[in-house]
């Protein structure tokens, strides 16, 4: 019988009230058994020497650097026990089994699977096709199809030219002998010009003739070893996806009734319809199946980061995380149905009983100041935001009043439009980059340097929306100078940002990465530790009045 991997407390814990709800996985504060469940297992991936591992987090060791989530889980035994189980995503030290962590929903690597032994057959075609791309015959075949192509090209361009300069001759001659020469020594001359004209002509046809016979024969050569590895590849892309498809089928998830669904069937509803790669590897999902399949009742989950930041993403050593959306989401939807859980913060209108307040109005615009947690525009569960009290406070205003936006979580200045053509104009200002705004934030933390610019492009974190990612690869270009104002109490510091650029979250990514500032801003929920509030407030802007043209700017102080 497998050795159970419930974990009991090393001290008493029932001094602790239990939670009245499960855990929402995607934004939740650890309850206080978690706390002391991740207190445990830390010390324990501090102290281990079971298995080694390269979390960066040692100069002792060479080589990948891979960081990882880990979870853990409160459960209730039917006795009433509690206690704790633990997970790591994907594999750890390339393994997918340790003796205190549960195992995998599927095993991939168990010897002997189907899937091992497809992974051999794969790889054999995978060699094939690297033997014949390698081909030393293939090779040299490439270059001379390479290097007679280039031959082919000068020499035809080379002809060419010279067919242009004998027509430019051929008619200067003509100019010329149509005055001095008599009609019949004329008539001569010009049969004589036509002749080498076709004379040519007919040898650059050759030419052209003679090159594409010899190009032909080296491409039908190249189709030959072309036809056999595209065959190849096209065996291995079929092979491939049916290896995928079983895959698929064989991640079984349970949830608190017995009821069991794979991949395929969970990921068909939703807008991917695929299951992405990785889906069911993650921390979240392996916690619950063992639950579910040992009788265990989950109290409490929280996940956590451990070892060094990967260099896209924003992950800090030890801290909390939420199950990613991509791939965690319909999964746990799933194996967390007729669970009741805490209340989903997306789906709480925090704006209620917050004034947005107008600091200056005319006929052409408004300058408002915007609460914290308060959505610019409409959202998909909340309507309320500040375009919506727009509307209400200026019902006769035309457009869509809102010019740019904030972030729900930040607070401070923004511009709104009453009219189409006043729209239009602050528009064409923010896309010129002639509008300056200013940023004040409090950093969790005390930076080396006073002042400086960080350059780092951003995309959507496509399995993990809304966080994005710093990516030079796909990126799109994202600059903000930046300076300390003052050194706050408790190691923090209060900075302003001047962003030359207005991409989604830049400010709490360029703060919080380690090539950035390497410090998140206090209660960045995303990329930071969460708080009473993100602490970062759009203080100034200065900007062109759309009507009279004059240069004008407008500072709102931060309340923190």
């Amino acid at each position: 019988m497998p050795e159970s991997k419930l974990q009991y407390f090393k001290e008493p814990v029932t001094k602790y009230s239990l939670p009245k709800k499960f855990t929402f996985p995607f934004y939740y504060e650890p309850h206080v058994l978690c706390l002391l469940a991740v207190n445990e297992l830390q010390e324990y991936l501090g102290n281990q020497n079971e298995w080694s591992h390269n979390f960066g987090l040692s100069s002792n060791h060479d080589g990948l650097v891979i960081g990882k989530m880990f979870g853990v889980l409160v459960v209730e035994t039917p006795k009433g026990q509690l206690g704790y189980l633990a997970a790591f995503s994907g594999k750890l030290a390339d393994e997918n089994h340790h003796r205190i962590f549960v195992p995998p929903v599927f095993d991939m690597l168990t010897k002997d699977s189907f899937f091992r032994q497809e992974e051999i057959e794969l790889n054999e075609l995978n060699d094939k096709v690297e033997a014949l791309e390698n081909d030393v015959d293939f090779i040299a075949l490439l270059d001379l199809l390479e290097s007679r192509c280039a031959v082919a090209l000068q020499e035809l361009v080379v002809h060419k030219k010279k067919l242009r300069i004998e027509k430019r001759k051929r008619k200067l001659l003509r100019e010329k002998a149509i005055i001095k020469l008599e009609p019949l020594e004329y008539g001569l001359l010009l049969k004589e010009l036509e002749k080498k004209s076709l004379l040519e002509k007919y040898y650059h046809r050759e030419l052209e003739n003679y090159w594409s016979f010899q190009l032909r024969r080296l491409e039908r050569r190249k189709k030959i070893f072309s036809k056999k590895i595209d065959r190849l590849k096209k065996i291995r892309k079929e092979r491939s996806a049916k290896l995928q498809q079983k895959l698929f089928e064989q991640y079984q998830f349970l949830n608190q009734q017995g009821k069991r669904k794979n991949l395929i069937e969970i990921f068909l509803k939703t807008s991917q319809k695929k299951p992405p790669a990785a889906a069911g590897e993650c921390a979240a999902p392996k916690l619950l199946q063992y639950a579910f399949s040992q009788n265990l009742k989950p109290i409490a989950m929280a996940e956590f980061w451990w070892g060094k930041s990967p260099s896209k993403e924003v992950r800090k050593h030890k801290q909390f995380y939420p199950s990613c959306q991509s791939k965690c989401k319909p999964i746990l939807q799933h194996m967390l149905n007729c669970i009741e859980m805490d209340e989903n913060p997306m789906l709480v209108n925090n704006a209620i009983g917050k004034e947005v307040k107008i600091i200056y109005q005319d006929a052409a615009i408004a300058v408002i100041n915007k609460p914290e947690e308060f959505l610019s525009v409409p959202g998909v569960h909340i309507q309320d935001s500040v375009q919506t009290r727009m509307k209400q406070l200026f019902p006769e205003a035309t457009g869509s009043l809102i010019v740019h936006r904030l972030d729900m979580a930040t607070s401070g200045v923004m511009l709104i439009a009453k009219t189409k053509e006043s729209h239009k104009n602050l528009q064409h200002q923010f896309i010129n980059r002639t509008i300056k705004k200013r940023y004040v934030a409090l950093l969790d933390g005390v930076l080396e340097k006073e002042e400086g610019t960080i350059e780092l492009p951003l995309r959507g974190d496509i399995d993990d929306r809304p966080r994005q990612l710093v990516c030079f690869e796909h990126g799109k270009t994202a600059i903000t100078k930046w300076q300390v104002t003052k050194l706050a109490e408790a190691n923090r510091t209060k900075v302003y940002f001047f962003p030359l650029t207005g991409r989604t979250h830049q400010l709490r990514i360029h703060a919080a990465h380690t090539l950035g500032l390497n410090t998140a801003i206090v209660g960045d929920d995303l990329y930071g530790d969460k708080g009473s509030r993100l602490f970062l407030h759009s203080n100034f802007i200065k900007f062109r009045h759309p009507t009279t043209g004059q240069d004008v700017s407008f500072e709102v102080k931060e309340d923190f």
